[in-house]
């Protein structure tokens, strides 16, 4: 993965996760550690989908399950629930709680889809949508969208 990060791999830029029921392409400039969603501490007065505080290589990082950002169901804790913090690049310390790591995809194996410019417009950072040859739907997250969201940035009740 840190060679697809430094480019070494131009075809594998992306890298597959699921929230939920939901697929997701994170580029790999963007994505940080990754490590199991252990021991999360709760933060009182803020929204549901804020998850808390875990401790990655002795930083404090925000949490948020971003299925209940969306308005879907909490994603359930288990063992194949993984944390993927944002790259430091991004100058914001956070991550997302996720269902699965899926691995390296390649986007120039799928086909693009038409996007739905009305969500497109709402969740800019939810950005192009493809179909794999197994028939699954993966969308883009730009994580450098996600921050500039204000309601993302609004955590507190």
């Amino acid at each position: 993965m840190q060679a697809a990060q430094r480019g070494g791999f131009s075809q594998l830029n992306q890298l597959g996760i699921l929230i939920g029921q939901n697929r997701y392409l994170l580029d790999l400039r963007e994505a940080g550690e990754i490590v199991s969603a252990g021991l999360l501490t709760g933060v009182p007065l803020t929204k549901d989908w804020y998850v808390g505080l875990s401790n990655i290589r002795g930083n404090l990082t925000s949490v948020v399950d971003l299925s209940r950002f969306q308005g879907n169901e909490s994603t359930v804790l288990d063992p194949t629930c993984r944390i993927v913090a944002f790259a430091p690049e991004l100058a914001f310390n956070s991550a997302l709680l996720v269902t699965q790591v899926l691995g390296l995809r390649n986007i120039a194996e799928m086909d693009e889809l038409a996007s739905d410019t009305q969500e497109a417009g709402h969740r800019a950072w939810l950005q192009r949508q493809f179909r794999d040859r197994d028939g699954h739907i993966w969308r883009e997250l730009s994580l450098a969208a996600l921050v500039q969201d204000q309601d993302f940035l609004h955590i507190g009740l």
